[in-house]
């Protein structure tokens, strides 16, 4: 079993001291060849090429990098404002709709399975990286005409009553990234924040513009259609499905759901973000490749409908049953059932407004989008994304964390299609050959899916050459390189950290719960050189600006960005499994550096 040791605070005071010896020059000059700026945060990205990577210098074998730790700058104190250390959302017990309120915040655990704790070392440690990981957005057009609500017919979880929220929670989680001082542990300053994919949830382009709206400022309508009414589930008028604005007693009202007369009017009215403070950079999710995060491209009765004038609501619950067995066992990559299914209900099928915004956008003009100079912000330009990924069709980089920390964002998405992820062959050279050349510098690597939901691969029918790999295999790939301190990803909506010790080299998996399930988390991450043989990543989960305690009343920007997180928690009966356990969420994992 782990050893975990619950603290709330190991070692008070401990972020406020500084290096006191004379500060280390550090490099000027990267293993790659090339020189980069010395802010930290400053987008730095690499081809994923051969020609990229020049031989790194020389490391004795076994051993972690023996990188010399310059002498920071003065830190904040540590700031915990915000921050599930001081706070969380909680609910009274009860069996029908509950009113969220504010509960004590969580303890720290110290996690040693890598390497044994050593006491004082937050006198001695230096703070290498400060960052936040944003995962799991869903920005969601909840009018799409692709929308798979009617699977609720026969699974209730299918489908979300907030969904029609997600702008807002958004921008919310952005209003508290801003308001976050410095590190909860170290008191240094946030760098940047890194998004680790799904940031969309239909694959659909007015998504993807008001993803990147919300991240870079800006005002957002989140609405489609036709501006005058709302046509998705929640003014179907079906009982299926809450319906917020109605008197009806639907499945919804009748375990407590309010009724909230004006609520679709400001739902989708226009809201505005401040966009990100910090530079931000971008990881690719199955939702943002592929259709609904499920079917790849190239159906062309799918393509149109995305954007047509007609949208199913209902099914048999023996239909509903069949098309998410299909998703769930990947059986119908380019849901040919589901192109089938709406055919077979041509007669159910209900108008709606079409709207081109709705059109599903490739890997190309992902990328394009990122690059785009509106969407800047604080930059860096294309948040990761180069014109080397467009004229190479791939959606991996990496880029500068500090000077002595590499970052690499994987694209672990099936592109022809299913629910599960993979890497492909070239893909997998490219990540070997830049650990090696990076190999006297600590990395994090960054992705969408995590070991556990990138099971043996099929073919990708576009590359049929190519070899898939699994988690299992990237697993084996990073724990050979000792470099290597972390994966991080998120996919699962659940918080869970898992210490890799069966390789040559030991390595943390930070798995972080979404932004659209209950308990909407985001992440601060700090790691530390601990100056006595040990690294330490300190990760400490952080809530949205929302307040915890709704009012019914305020249907404006920030109450509804309250009622967002309450819905979610109501959506699962307020099932709190994806919490984790205390040593998922804030926690201290140490890692032997050699």
């Amino acid at each position: 079993m782990p050893r975990t040791r619950s603290v709330t605070d190991p070692e008070p005071g401990s972020a406020r001291r500084t290096d006191p010896r004379p500060g280390v020059a550090r490099r000027t000059v990267l293993a790659a060849g090339a020189a980069v700026s010395a802010s930290v945060g400053t987008g730095y990205a690499l081809r994923p090429t051969d020609s990229q990577a020049a031989p790194a210098p020389a490391a004795s074998p076994g051993r972690r990098p023996a990188v010399p730790a310059a002498r920071p700058a003065a830190p904040l104190a540590p700031y915990t404002r915000g921050t599930t250390l001081a706070s969380v959302a909680t609910a009274p017990a009860g069996p029908a709709y509950r009113r969220l309120g504010s509960g004590p915040g969580w303890k720290r655990v110290v996690r040693d399975e890598p390497a044994a704790a050593r006491t004082g070392r937050a006198g001695r440690r230096t703070t290498l990286a400060a960052f936040v990981q944003l995962t799991d957005l869903h920005v969601t057009d909840a009018q799409h005409p692709l929308r798979l609500e009617f699977l609720r017919t026969a699974l209730p979880h299918a489908w979300r009553p907030h969904e029609a929220l997600t702008v807002h929670g958004a921008i919310a989680l952005v209003e508290r990234v801003n308001a976050l001082r410095a590190g909860p542990v170290t008191g240094s300053p946030l760098r940047f924040v890194v998004t680790t994919g799904d940031n969309t949830d239909n694959n659909a382009r007015n998504e993807l513009d008001w993803y990147l709206t919300v991240l870079s400022g800006g005002r957002v309508t989140p609405n489609s259609g036709d501006p005058r009414h709302y046509e998705g589930a929640l003014s179907s008028g079906l009982n299926l499905y809450w319906q917020p604005d109605s008197t009806a007693r639907d499945a919804y009202k009748q375990r407590g759901f309010p009724h909230l007369p004006g609520f679709l009017t400001a739902a989708t009215r226009e809201v505005r973000s401040p966009g990100l403070r910090l530079p931000w950079y971008s990881t690719v999710g199955n939702h943002d490749s592929i259709l609904t995060g499920c079917f790849g491209h190239g159906d062309s009765h799918l393509t149109e409908f995305a954007t047509g004038a007609r949208k199913l609501f209902t099914v048999t619950p023996a239909e509903a049953r069949r098309l998410q067995q299909a998703i769930n066992d990947g059986s119908d990559p380019k849901g040919l059932g589901l192109r089938d299914l709406l055919k077979a209900h041509a007669r159910d099928l209900r108008p709606v407004t079409p709207d081109e915004r709705r059109a599903f956008y490739t890997p190309e003009e992902h990328v394009r989008a990122h690059l785009d100079p509106a969407r800047t912000g604080p930059g860096p330009v294309g948040h990761g994304y180069t014109a080397a990924n467009l004229a190479e069709g791939t959606q991996y980089y990496t880029f500068r964390v500090s000077d002595d920390v590499l970052g690499i964002s994987l694209d672990t998405t099936d592109a022809y299609g299913t629910f599960s992820g993979s890497v492909g062959e070239a893909q997998m050279r490219w990540l070997e050959r830049t650990l090696t050349a990076h190999r006297d510098e600590y990395v994090l690597v960054f992705s969408h899916y995590t070991s556990r939901s990138m099971p043996p691969a099929q073919k990708d029918p576009a590359r049929p050459d190519e070899r898939r790999y699994s988690g299992a295999d990237l697993l084996a790939l990073l724990g050979r390189h000792r470099n290597v301190v972390a994966w991080i990803n998120g996919h699962e909506h659940r918080n869970r950290i898992t210490a890799h010790t069966g390789g040559p080299h030991p390595f943390w998996e930070v798995s972080t719960a979404s932004h659209i399930e209950f308990p909407q988390l985001a992440r601060v991450i700090e790691l530390t050189d601990n100056r006595d043989g040990t690294l330490s990543l300190h990760t400490t989960l952080v809530e949205s600006a929302a307040p915890h305690r709704t009012d019914h009343a305020d249907l404006g920007q920030t109450g509804l960005a309250a009622l967002y997180r309450e819905l979610s928690f109501n959506a699962n009966e307020g099932s709190v499994k994806l919490l984790g356990d205390p040593g998922d969420r804030n926690a201290e994992l140490l890692l032997p550096k050699g």
